[in-house]
């Protein structure tokens, strides 16, 4: 994993969507809308959607990452999109 996304990062912390962000599942994938910045992300990726929706079942971000059957060594692009979706206040530490 690049030291940017480590960083920016806590794949150790439990995560959750943040409380102004409503998820809309789509065919594509999902839909996440943010109604505090009116920010509209596009998730085109399933996997990633199932790991927000268990982000609640497990302890942090690497449980639920290893959940969804993701090795460790596979761990670095959904790490990106993660922390790209914390820059953009998506997601948020508990």
């Amino acid at each position: 994993m690049t030291t940017a996304v480590q960083d920016s990062l806590d794949l150790d912390a439990q995560w959750a969507l943040h409380p102004q962000v409503a998820l809309r599942p789509e065919s594509f994938g999902a839909l996440l809308y943010h109604f505090g910045t009116r920010k509209l992300s596009f998730l085109k990726n399933r996997t990633i959607v199932a790991i927000i929706e268990s982000f609640p079942d497990h302890p942090s971000m690497r449980a639920a990452i290893a959940a969804a059957g993701i090795p460790e060594s596979g761990i670095t692009p959904y790490a990106k999109a993660f922390a790209t979706l914390a820059g953009s206040r998506m997601i948020t530490t508990l």
